[in-house]
């Protein structure tokens, strides 16, 4: 896609939340990783459903209804267009890629996985990405067994996979882009592999989705999961891409309206993908808000974002990696996504966090829903700062100095 010469400022000033002081410093919004913020396109978009189009979906005939399932149905094509699916049908609306996931292990894992299977996970995943398949394991008899990482650099040990993916394994589910470490999983080439093997995979683009361009039918995955609210849309609505013959051989997730094609006293006949996946009244707004999130992102460009994100990973690991031996540092060194997690030596990550706070700067401080992880790479917690293309080169500035004033303040400096 070619790229065009972007105005970062006047992008910006699209996001009125950015434009206030928090306990009386600037806000610099450093927590993208867990939500990002709204621009005024979707705001509006939200807005004008409420006020002339609010109506439920699908069964109705009145004008309202229609315009309200116009909208929604247009949300999905936009969804498929927005990840290149080769139909709306293959896009499932969820609340978000927890549930896609859950939707997953529950609608095909019960079905194709039995006692004996294994399934492959990394050991930089999301609880989101092994908590369901816990309990699919729980449910079945199959084993979870892990990828490896290789240290504080945060890469997979790819030269494990085909290891791992003969013995039995039936499913890989693995994040794209990592929430804690910044890593950029080569998700394309892993997918290929797996399939060699005639193992289903699953791609986690929570992370990814907002940030860079998405190309299914080029990763070649069977499922790929994201979140609205982590790209600049609403919270509460997400999408489930699944391959339409994958689809077509898994049983429904939930019962009750919507899925349903007839329904006696006995039993039950269900509606074709991707409708059989949604079953009661859906999140609406959160399709129209996530539609305007899609055209928003589209409109700066989703190759810039990516640019723009790595440069702000790049410049950010730089500045923080010259406090040297006062701060550890976790994730590659290069070739990172627009994220840094760290510790400050003698200061808990959620000190760091809170300290920052009084100082106008949101970061997020915890083990990031990454449990294993940071067990393995031997910390309760770790504190992170994540960027999104609103953020500036300068807000990196006064964030290390606030640091700086940090380690001061607990006398570690």
């Amino acid at each position: 896609m070619k790229k065009k010469a972007v105005n970062w400022s006047a992008v910006r000033a699209d996001f009125p939340i950015l434009d206030q002081t928090v306990h009386g410093q600037p806000l610099i919004y450093f927590d993208n990783a867990a939500t990002t913020q709204k621009p005024r396109a979707v705001l509006e978009a939200l807005r004008r459903y409420y006020e002339q189009d609010n109506a439920n979906v699908h069964r109705g005939i009145h004008e309202l209804s229609n315009r309200a399932t116009t909208a929604f149905e247009a949300a999905r094509a936009r969804a498929a267009r927005f990840i290149n699916a080769r139909s709306a049908d293959e896009i499932i609306f969820t609340r978000g890629t927890t549930e896609g996931i859950n939707l997953v292990a529950s609608a095909w894992g019960a079905k194709h996985i039995q006692a004996g299977d294994r399934i492959l996970l990394t050991e930089m995943e999301h609880h989101s990405n092994i908590v369901p398949w816990q309990l699919l394991a729980e449910r079945t008899g199959a084993e979870l067994v892990y990828l490896p990482i290789t240290g504080d650099i945060g890469l997979l040990d790819l030269e494990r996979l085909e290891q791992h993916l003969a013995k039995r394994v039936k499913l890989l589910a693995l994040t794209h882009i990592s929430n804690s470490l910044g890593t950029i999983n080569p998700v394309a080439d892993l997918c290929a592999r797996a399939r060699q093997l005639g193992v289903t995979t699953l791609v986690d683009a929570a992370q990814s989705a907002g940030h860079r361009l998405i190309d299914v039918q080029e990763i070649g995955c069977d499922f790929l999961a994201f979140s609205g609210h982590k790209m600049c849309g609403p919270t509460g609505i997400g999408v489930l891409y699944g391959r339409q013959e994958v689809l077509a051989n898994m049983e429904p997730y939930q019962g009750g309206g919507e899925m349903i094609l007839n329904v006696d006293f006995q039993r039950s006949t269900w509606k074709h993908a991707p409708h059989k996946f949604e079953a009661g009244t859906p999140d609406i707004s959160g399709a129209v808000g996530l539609h305007a999130a899609m055209d928003y992102l589209d409109e700066i460009g989703r190759v810039n974002i990516a640019q723009h994100d790595q440069e702000l990973g790049a410049y950010a690991y730089a500045q923080l990696a010259r406090l040297a031996q006062g701060i550890r540092l976790f994730g590659p060194h290069i070739g990172r996504a627009g994220l840094v997690s760290f510790l400050l030596k003698g200061v808990h990550a959620h000190d760091v966090v809170t300290v920052a706070d009084q100082r106008g700067v949101a970061l997020r401080g915890g083990h990031h829903c990454n449990q294993p992880l940071m067990r393995k790479l031997g910390v309760e917690s770790t504190a992170r700062a994540s960027f999104f293309f609103y953020n500036t080169t300068a807000e990196i500035d006064r964030f290390v100095d606030v640091l700086g004033e940090i380690r001061k303040f607990f006398g570690v400096a």
